[in-house]
């Protein structure tokens, strides 16, 4: 009797496993059918800012300003870029050189950020590029976004946490910073054999504070980068007084490298200014988007550039580009001129730009997951918005988690290239879109004429990126240069563009676009070729994710919303009924 009740439990345990296997199963068989209805399908902008946000069960917090975007920008960048990729582009590729590695990869971000900051203008979601390439085109082309920017984030946060501890030994008078406070483990593979136990304890303590509230971060962010920049101002004066400019030109000459070298350095230093794209994913904690996006964006970049130029030339100005140290390379410099006191200070103050990039960094991050989460591209339990807190607590402690365990291990120089290929394809995405957004769905002009447009432009910049690569004769590239020139004069003669009634939009349209499109692919070329196998590697995981689970849970969320707005039309979180549009 006994062992009849233990089986028929068994059985009523096991049984709806057993359907859940089974539905999935059937699932993995409509994958064709679900494919081509959800790949290219897009929501609206009034859906994203209604009811897909909606499914986050409670709403963020608006308390932020335009000052805090501007703080948040430049604490997003600062620490990242000058600290961390300053001291290696200028050692392997620039040279002395390397300022103007910063102002071409800050043209390339300036770019790119005029045309972030239209789409966030236009649809103020905590989506970033997810949102707005999946507005434009679709479902699968804004999840192979988003799902990158969260590799950039992770990957990046968990390396600049590990150069936290190089910076912070130095801090305390530590001469060999790459090894010190760090546990060699014999057996693991080089690159991933030091393991950085203060990285871990800053990530979990920055985790902590993110879950407790964006504004109170913002402001622990803000009076973190006020003291930087006055920091950064002591660094660029003291370089450029007790430095000399000799430097600049031993000990073999300005350019070491050539032009090439200048242009593979900006690829290499393009890591520095991925922090603004974190401003944008605040655009639903802000009081008045449409006026504090374009200030906090734009402006955030243009302060940056000029302090990395600035930075970079105080640092050639100390110290010859040869001798410059990979790690730490601005606390080795004050050394190399005698100045031990201020190779302390310089540590401590690297330490707290590096913090406040970290926590920049972490609030985009999440809110990145939580907006896949809202979309079921990813499990919904990432997409809960704390009811008293109003910040992603789920989404916060799972991808600290994830960092805390990547900085434990990993080294930058193994991820970084993979890091800027990620960011560069992304930003080269959104700037299609948004030639296509306005050119096809604002003015609805035929979108054979963009398409042919866009793909012209992308072979010319393919063009000119692989003459480059092969060195091939300059009439090679004055000819795919001038194509370029010459096809968006045309586009923009032939096809034309509606003003829209915004605050704000990007001017002389296409031409910024175009040119950020040209510039990153050219940027992409620079990389090197194990970057590309790295990323194609990753590209087919999360396409493999996508087929076996966004499509699925995308498609049942479609079709359970249609479901109960039918039954119950008068529905306040359903409602407007999902209008799945198909390019």
């Amino acid at each position: 009797m006994e062992a009849k009740k233990l089986t028929n439990m068994a059985t009523t345990q096991t049984a709806p496993n057993s359907i859940c296997i089974s539905k999935y199963l059937h699932s993995l068989s409509q994958t064709p059918q679900r494919l081509r209805k959800r790949m290219l399908a897009t929501w609206t902008p009034d859906q994203e800012l209604n009811q897909v946000r909606q499914r986050s069960g409670a709403d963020m917090k608006r308390k932020l300003q335009w000052y805090d975007l501007v703080a948040l920008g430049v604490g997003g960048m600062l620490g990242v870029g000058v600290f961390v990729t300053t001291g290696t582009a200028a050692l392997e590729k620039s040279g002395p050189s390397v300022f103007i590695s910063f102002i071409i990869a800050g043209i390339s971000a300036l770019l790119s950020s005029l045309c972030y900051t239209e789409f966030s203008v236009q649809i103020p979601v905590a989506g970033g590029a997810f949102s707005y390439l999946r507005v434009t085109f679709g479902e699968f082309v804004g999840y192979f976004a988003g799902a990158n920017i969260l590799m950039e984030y992770v990957l990046s946060n968990a390396a600049v946490a590990r150069t936290f501890t190089e910076y912070l030994s130095s801090a305390f008078g530590v001469h060999n910073s790459t090894t010190a406070w760090r546990v060699q483990v014999d057996g693991l593979v080089n690159g991933y054999d030091m393991l950085d136990f203060p990285a871990v304890a800053l990530i979990l303590l920055l985790t902590l504070c993110l879950c407790h509230s964006t504004k109170e971060s913002s402001i622990l962010n803000l009076i973190m980068t006020v003291f930087h920049v006055v920091f950064f101002a002591f660094i660029i004066i003291a370089g450029f007084l007790h430095g000399s400019p000799n430097n600049l030109v031993r000990p073999d000459g300005l350019t070491p490298h050539g032009v090439r070298g200048l242009l593979d350095g900006a690829a290499g230093v393009y890591f520095s200014y991925i922090g603004y794209d974190s401003v944008s994913t605040m655009a639903e904690e802000i009081q008045t988007p449409s006026k504090s996006l374009p200030v906090g964006i734009v402006g955030s970049v243009l302060i940056v550039s000029v302090l990395y130029c600035l930075m970079a030339l105080s640092l050639c100005f100390m110290v010859p580009y040869n001798k410059i140290s990979e790690s730490a390379s601005f606390s080795m410099a004050f050394q190399h001129i005698g100045w031990k006191w201020a190779a302390n200070v310089v540590g401590a103050g690297a330490c707290l730009g590096i913090v406040a990039s970290l926590l920049v960094a972490m609030l985009g991050q999440a809110r990145y997951l939580c907006v896949l989460g809202r979309a079921r591209l990813v499990p919904p339990w990432f997409a809960q918005v704390h009811p008293s807190r109003g910040t992603p607590l789920n989404a916060t402690l799972f991808l600290g988690l994830c960092t805390a365990t990547i900085a434990l291990f990993t080294e930058l120089k193994i991820v970084v290239e993979m890091i800027n290929l990620g960011v560069l394809l992304v930003f080269y995405l959104v700037a299609n879109a948004l030639i296509y957004r306005k050119y096809v769905m604002i003015s609805h002009n035929p979108p054979s004429h963009t398409f042919l447009f866009l793909f012209l432009l992308s072979s010319c910049a393919l063009g000119f990126s692989i003459s480059w690569q092969f060195h091939e004769q300059w009439w090679n590239l004055s000819i795919f240069g001038g194509s370029m020139i010459i096809i968006t004069a045309l586009f923009q003669y032939m096809v034309p563009c509606l003003r829209q009634d915004t605050e704000w939009s990007v001017p002389f349209m296409p031409w910024p676009a175009a040119m950020s499109v040209f510039l990153n692919v050219f940027l992409m070329s620079t990389l090197k070729t194990s970057a590309f196998q790295t990323f194609g590697i990753w590209a087919c995981m999360i396409t493999l994710f996508y087929v076996l689970y966004g499509v699925h849970s995308t498609f049942k969320a479609e079709e359970f919303e249609m479901g109960v707005n039918e039954v119950n039309p008068n529905s306040s979180i359903l409602q407007p009924k999902v209008d799945i549009q198909v390019i």
